[in-house]
């Protein structure tokens, strides 16, 4: 049984590694939500398509532009001002926290639209590539980290 798009996020997140990649990906404008889907559907077996990364993709911009990207912007903006005022400090950790909650509200957003889509034995495909934004070069050392600790996470699962 599979565990769910939070929890697999959580638990491949705290691997050595991947939040650095994950913030890299952010810094160059991946959507970070999108990339831990693409990781999760690829751990799944589930086959690529263009209807279905169109979905993914539809529902991860709006989400990301209407909600999560206005907090995470506000949380940097007080950046700061926060190392000097502790009040806005904990203003800011509770903005922290909200954007976070939205991340976790679009992580079962895309689960939702993913229901029903089994594992196949098709290998055409890459979730992680078709789910990048157009300029991939960029997130090279990203997505190589991020297939790393997913291999050696399936190594590990696998007893090798």
């Amino acid at each position: 049984m599979h565990t769910d798009l939070w929890n697999f996020a959580l638990n491949l997140y705290a691997r050595p590694g991947v939040e650095a990649a994950c913030l890299q990906w952010q810094e160059q404008g991946g959507d970070v939500c999108l990339l831990l889907c693409a990781a999760w559907l690829t751990r799944r077996g589930v086959a690529p398509s263009g209807q279905r990364v169109h979905a993914l993709r539809e529902q991860a911009e709006a989400w990301q532009a209407e909600v999560v990207k206005p907090l995470r912007s506000l949380r940097q903006q007080w950046r700061q001002a926060a190392t000097r005022d502790a009040q806005l400090a904990r203003l800011r950790e509770q903005v922290k926290g909200l954007e976070l909650e939205a991340e976790r509200v679009l992580l079962e957003r895309l689960q939702g639209i993913c229901e029903g889509w089994a594992a196949s034995s098709e290998s055409g495909g890459d979730w992680l590539r078709d789910l990048a934004p157009m300029d991939t070069a960029v997130h090279h050392d990203a997505l190589h980290k991020l297939r790393v600790v997913m291999q050696s996470t399936q190594d590990a699962e696998d007893g090798v």
